[in-house]
């Protein structure tokens, strides 16, 4: 199969140039400074640009100092585009979100603002791409778009909600207690990115990219898409019940969550790809200056970390008691009797095996000591717990919860809780791996 025809290399750079060049014309042609792009619009410009960007790719403008230049124009559209839909669907959605207090205004002008931001910064490359373009002889078409080709994707109707579907309930509550205890886990493994002030450039500087960069900010992305993939495809709301609203403010949260990700994913590219100076001499160096003075790198990463690091984490922080409760409704309990650590009793060690299975899976646990109840959770209250069976020379205790906790807690105190009879440590069963 011939993958190549006689078509010279100028002419499909006339050919693939054409739509994402009218898409541009069309920016530069909007005199209305209060006009919001369309998600259609910023769709519009990611395929275009994309396209261009993958035909210019395949020829080599990247290593060519004539073509370097429009090729680099082509992926900042492209990137601020994909940011740009992720934001204005968050916006678009907003208002069918449900969260458990309405405070939340802030971050919608907030949005807005980073909105348009960025959208802006599409507007100041959208004149040095045609000029970049008669540079090179491409033929600029004759008009943009007509206004009305990019109609906005809400409408005054919404359909009924009429599928009222429901599920086997031992299936649902088992996918429930999955989903809740994964969005913990994310919640727990974000955690280090928290804070409460927004940072200055220097701390931001600091951050981008050694501590928060594109491979880190994708990886939480999966980790959420998954768990929003896995509620869509296992969890089926119905429309009348206490619960489901529940199940919807958990949805929203990690849903916007996903959203933000994006755009800071796509910003964080952008920046460590095409704006951040890693040492490149002559050529490269002009053409990310050359971008450095059309998009400032600073308000890039302004926007990157304090609006996308600080509401992501913002938003998985509020939803953490929701999924605990969640959880703790749906998962399945039992109780358990098991001995205690022989001679040395709930010391440092065994006490925190214990805290860390429980928090592994996110769900209630109670060491209970006679009549007493501790927190299986947190290593204080096991010591607690500890002080007094030692002091009334108590022998077996139960844990009582989580199930999946329980059954691992079967499994730690079959083996001393971790240790030898001298205290110390030694090798755990392959099933307490995740304790290492």
């Amino acid at each position: 199969m011939n993958y190549f025809c006689d078509i010279s290399f100028k002419e499909k750079a006339n050919i693939f140039s054409f739509e994402y060049l009218k898409c541009i014309l069309f920016v530069v042609e909007i005199e209305d400074n209060d006009y919001v792009f369309t998600k259609k619009l910023y769709s519009k410009l990611i395929t275009t640009s994309h396209i261009l960007e993958d035909f210019l790719d395949f020829h080599g403008a990247k290593k060519n100092k004539e073509w370097v230049f429009y090729r680099e124009l082509s992926a900042t559209i492209r990137h601020l585009s994909l940011a740009c839909y992720s934001q204005r669907h968050i916006l678009n959605r907003f208002k069918f979100y449900f969260f458990q207090e309405n405070r939340y205004e802030t971050f919608k002008l907030e949005a807005f603002d980073t909105l348009k931001i960025l959208q802006d910064s599409i507007k100041l490359a959208a004149p040095v791409i045609l000029e970049e373009a008669r540079r090179l002889k491409i033929n600029i078409p004759a008009t943009g778009y007509n206004l009305n080709y990019f109609p906005g994707i809400s409408s005054v109707q919404q359909l009924d909600h009429n599928i009222d579907d429901s599920n086997a309930k031992d299936k649902q509550r088992e996918n429930l207690t999955r989903i809740a205890s994964e969005f913990l886990e994310v919640v727990k493994d974000f955690d280090q990115f928290a804070f409460y002030e927004r940072y200055d450039l220097k701390k931001i500087n600091d951050l981008v990219p050694e501590q928060f960069n594109e491979v880190i900010i994708r990886r939480y992305e999966m980790l959420i898409h998954n768990i929003q993939s896995s509620f869509d495809s296992y969890v089926v709301n119905t429309k009348s019940s206490s619960g489901n609203l529940l199940l919807e403010q958990l949805r929203s949260h990690f849903s916007i969550v996903f959203h933000i990700l994006q755009v800071a994913g796509s910003l964080l590219h952008f920046y460590e790809r095409h704006l951040y100076d890693i040492g490149f001499k002559d050529v490269y160096k002009n053409v990310s200056e050359s971008l450095s003075n059309l998009i400032d790198p600073d308000v890039v990463l302004d926007r990157a970390v304090n609006f996308c690091l600080f509401y992501a984490w913002r938003f998985l922080s509020t939803g953490k008691d929701l999924a605990s409760r969640i959880l703790n409704e749906n998962m399945e309990t039992s109780i358990i009797e098991v001995g205690i650590p022989k001679d040395r009793g709930f010391h440092s060690r065994p006490s925190l095996l214990v805290a860390k299975i429980v928090q592994h899976y996110g769900g209630e646990v109670k060491l209970l000591v006679n009549n007493d109840s501790f927190d299986a959770a947190s290593v204080l209250d096991i010591q607690w717990a500890g002080g007094k069976i030692k002091k009334e020379e108590i022998e077996v205790v139960q844990f009582k919860g989580d199930l999946r906790a329980l059954n691992d807690l079967k499994i730690l105190a079959g083996v001393n809780y971790g240790e030898d009879l001298i205290g110390k440590g030694i090798p755990l069963p392959k099933e307490l791996a995740y304790l290492s």
